[in-house]
């Protein structure tokens, strides 16, 4: 069963003390993994380098040698990122028989140069491409905040990553984000998810999904936590506190476009109770119509999604042969999709990106962060889902719907839990930021989440 669950600034302060010994947390960890009853969640465990790693980390600490705040913390990988010696399978049974990666991809080299301790991979969806998290081939993680008796969706596509920390199985899962796949799961879950702006760090022995869109970023318990992760991801020395604002200098924008539409009336009251908690503190909050927003959803009308266009030339031999009866009827049949998209919709949906990405940061202005729902629903059983296709394209489309629009317009964005709406299950509040404001974004995340824990 899932041991307590500790933030990594909880476990370092132990590790580092002498007080919890790297062997022995590893130990645990693998452990309580295996006892979960949730056989969906990891998909390999990496015990013999676990072990190795771990054992590295105590003698360092005991030496007087700690790599950092993260030495000898434990990490699990979304089932996306190079292991050495490993095949990458993406979620997928179609790539189970692939070439075992020669080496460790960029960003578990950077996380293991500062001492921590990879214990497994976890499950996703497959190609990464949903926001449900549903997994025929290797199961669906049941979503640990669901009633008694209740299988509620993790959210995608970063299903494993969400689970395992809430669960406090690991303090922190890296994941991947293309539409929203590290704040879904993030704001189902009841957890912290930190999507970078794309090209934070290198994408190097990561499987692609959209490379026009695809970013990275740490599921984990506290923003501190997200803190010290970006810097080990990008081969930084430990991080000094990045200096957080008073509430009183923050300046924030509710969206009045797309985002509440069809929003459920609980999601609302908690963002709304937590605004006001920020209003009542001190915090600049106006509101504001995006056009922008609207644009996006018109282009892709119009000319189809990037995601699709650049999920289809990736996997075209894949769904046109003999391998897509072993992939997720739902995944080809949406990949498909990117079929129709022709070179010239794709080459204006581009254009029209970098203009309305222009138009968008104009209208923020240089020193506003945008705050919103982070979805508009809390997650929902998944049975319905599996019983009905469309319902299953319907609720995929709404969850994606909030997230994408950053995705599109390079923001950077940190997703908090805000209270609970419908069935007690968790909400999500998104603070999103123009790229390269992480910085910026992050620090005032840490503000909002110490008034609204």
């Amino acid at each position: 069963m899932p041991m307590e669950p500790r933030s990594i600034a909880q476990l370092s302060v132990l590790l580092q003390a002498g007080t919890l010994d790297p062997v022995a947390l590893a130990e645990e960890t693998l452990a309580a993994i295996e006892a979960y009853p949730d056989a969906a969640l990891f998909t390999v465990l990496l015990k013999e380098r676990a072990k190795a790693e771990a054992e590295a980390s105590r003698r360092r600490i005991r030496e007087g040698r700690s790599l950092g705040m993260l030495d000898g913390v434990p990490i699990a990988w979304k089932d996306l990122f190079d292991i050495q010696g490993l095949a990458t399978t993406a979620g997928s049974r179609v790539l189970k028989g692939s070439e075992p990666a020669g080496e460790d991809a960029a960003v578990v080299q950077a996380l293991a140069g500062a001492g921590m301790v990879s214990v497994g991979r976890v499950n996703m969806s497959e190609f990464a491409f949903s926001g449900l998290g549903i997994n025929p081939h290797y199961g669906t993680p049941r979503n640990p905040a669901s009633p008694a008796g209740e299988h509620r969706i993790p959210g995608g596509s970063s299903s494993g990553s969400g689970v395992a920390v809430a669960a406090g199985l690991v303090p922190v899962s890296i994941g991947t984000d293309t539409g929203g796949s590290v704040r879904i799961p993030a704001a189902f879950n009841g957890i912290v998810g930190y999507k970078a702006t794309r090209g934070r760090y290198s994408m190097k022995g990561v499987f692609p999904l959209a490379k026009s869109l695809d970013a990275l970023g740490p599921l984990c318990r506290t923003v501190q936590d997200a803190i010290w992760v970006d810097t080990a991801m990008r081969g930084l020395p430990s991080a000094d506190a990045l200096p957080r604002p008073g509430v009183a200098d923050l300046s924030f924008v509710i969206p009045e476009t797309v985002f509440f539409d069809g929003a459920e009336p609980e999601v609302v009251a908690a963002f709304a109770a937590a605004v006001a908690r920020l209003t009542k503190a001190g915090a600049r909050v106006r509101r504001e119509a995006f056009p922008e927003f609207s644009a996006i959803f018109d282009l892709m009308a119009k000319h189809g999604a990037l995601v699709t266009a650049e999920a289809f030339v990736l996997h075209r031999e894949r769904i046109q042969g003999p391998a897509a009866a072993e992939m997720d009827p739902r995944v080809v049949k949406r990949t498909l999709l990117g079929e129709k998209i022709t070179l010239a919709d794709y080459l204006e949906t581009l254009a029209a990106r970098d203009r309305l990405i222009a138009s968008f940061e104009e209208r923020l202005g240089p020193d506003s962060i945008l705050i919103s729902p982070t979805l508009p629903h809390v997650a929902p059983q998944i049975q319905p889902l599996l019983d009905d296709e469309d319902l299953f394209f319907q609720v995929n489309g709404k969850t994606l719907r909030n997230t994408l629009i950053g995705n599109f317009l390079e923001w950077c964005g940190v997703s908090l839990p805000c209270g609970t709406g419908a069935a007690g299950m968790p909400v999500g509040l998104l603070l999103s930021g123009p790229r390269n404001s992480d910085g910026r974004v992050l620090a005032a995340a840490a503000t909002v989440e110490g008034l609204l824990r």
